[in-house]
């Protein structure tokens, strides 16, 4: 076979994940394709080449599907088929409850992804028509096209790392909300208030004091300074709520002070700054439960044997790693680093034709919270790791295909993905020299310090 026969590394992965796919939707096996909702599911089963052998619609809910998969089993063995696999979209939960009743039916689980569904409800007849009916049937053809993928079977401890991750995102945009609208509140209400420190939303003594003194106004402002021994030792006693025991008596005397300001919209501030008062609450609230959920998430990091492994990585924090893991799942579960950099959307995305080449940019496909994940980790890593940074500043300043510093540091985020699958995966600490690539020595397995 001549050299340029030979198949790309690439191929030869593609080849692996259809001969993997084939062996789960194996032509004696009908497709039986359920399009998930809440009380009303549209199920048909289907031979290889798209023919429909039989349609339903159940009354039922999610887990209650195991009577679909039954009467899928009955009509593909009629049909002539040893079985069935299922197929459906990753729609909420709900494939999680599929998947358990198709194995204990003794079927496997495929998902097609939503965006080729989409797409593929146009290629079926060109006219976009949308019922569930008509999707179960394109969910069965990509199925049997192989245009679909195992779904992760996490262990437990990877599973509550998921839920952690997500619960940390939705507090994440709860502080931040309250945060952003406490602000706006005191913009409008008492403009004063946000001049008494140079960040004070950043300032604990700051945050104590404006809660006292919206305690002591409630909700109506008496014009009457907030100054004194006795204001100082309220905010003193407000610091602990805010992770502090340390009084900035600058900032709390500005405060006070502040509190006999007159500027602001006169018939918004009563009910403005009752407002803010509970915001102060839901702040503290969502940074409280915030904190706890970190520790968690840091806690199962442990449990998978991989906070002394990340915590080689320079710059990268045992929770920024526990934020990215647990976006991606188990690592292991990808064939490569770059199948998971393509995970995340950041893989350069090409944009060629013969001999025209267009700019290049990220997919911007695959998970937008894994995303963010990462571009997280690198502002706090690029400071204290030696080789990201000497990357970052070689791609932005290299004589050709000069990259912005933006853009430099999406390459970085994907430089530091993979090298957290390598270390994930092969169970091997971060090693400068190999980063670099000046080393190629790849190590052997350890065992991480307890």
């Amino acid at each position: 076979m001549g050299k340029g026969s030979r198949l790309s590394r690439g191929d030869a992965r593609r080849n692996a994940r259809i001969q993997r796919l084939r062996a789960v939707v194996r032509p004696e096996l009908a497709v039986l394709a359920v399009d998930l909702a809440d009380a009303k599911q549209a199920v048909v089963v289907c031979d290889h080449d798209g023919r429909v052998l039989a349609r339903r619609t159940f009354r039922c809910r999610a887990w209650e599907l195991d009577q679909a998969v039954s009467w899928g089993q009955q009509h593909a063995r009629a049909g002539g088929f040893a079985g069935v696999v299922v197929a459906c979209e990753p729609t909420g939960h709900r494939w999680k409850v599929l998947a358990r009743l198709a194995g204990q039916a003794g079927a496997e689980l495929v998902c097609v992804p939503p965006m080729l569904v989409a797409r593929g409800r146009e290629e079926e007849d060109l006219t976009r028509d949308r019922s569930d009916d008509k999707d179960a049937l394109v969910i069965a053809r990509l199925a049997a096209q192989l245009r679909c993928y195992r779904p992760e079977r996490p262990t437990p401890t990877w599973a509550r790392l998921r839920h952690l991750g997500a619960r940390r995102a939705h507090l994440l945009v709860a502080a931040g909300a309250a945060r952003q609208q406490l602000r706006d509140l005191l913009e409008c209400a008492c403009p004063a208030l946000l001049d008494a420190a140079r960040e004070p939303l950043d300032s604990a003594s700051w945050r104590a004091a404006v809660t006292v003194a919206l305690d002591h106004w409630q909700g109506q402002p008496g014009g009457v300074s907030l100054d004194g021994a006795a204001f100082t030792a309220q905010v003193t006693g407000q610091l602990p709520r805010w992770g502090t025991t340390r009084p900035y008596r600058p900032i709390i005397a500005a405060v006070g002070a502040a509190t006999a300001c007159p500027d602001g919209v006169a018939e918004q501030r009563r009910g403005a700054l009752e407002r803010a008062r509970g915001l102060l609450d839901d702040w503290h609230q969502a940074l409280a439960a915030l904190g706890q959920v970190e520790q968690r998430m840091v806690a199962v990091l442990g449990e998978l044997g991989l906070a002394g492994l990340v915590a080689t990585i320079d710059g990268l924090s045992p929770l920024g790693a526990a934020a990215i893991l647990a976006e991606t799942g188990d690592p292991a579960r990808f064939d490569c680093a770059r199948a998971l950099v393509k995970h995340a959307g950041l893989c350069p995305r090409d944009n060629a034709s013969g001999t025209s080449a267009g700019p290049t940019r990220i997919s911007r496909r695959g998970r937008p919270g894994l995303r963010l994940a990462c571009w997280r980790a690198v502002w706090g890593a690029l400071p204290h790791n030696q080789v990201l940074r000497a990357r970052h500043q070689h791609l932005t300043t290299r004589t050709t295909n000069r990259l912005t510093p933006t853009q430099a540091r999406v390459a970085v985020a994907a430089a530091l993905l993979r090298q957290l699958w390598v270390v994930a995966t092969r169970r091997v600490p971060w090693d400068a020299g190999i980063a670099a690539g000046t080393d190629s020595d790849h190590g052997k397995e350890v065992t991480p310090a307890a």
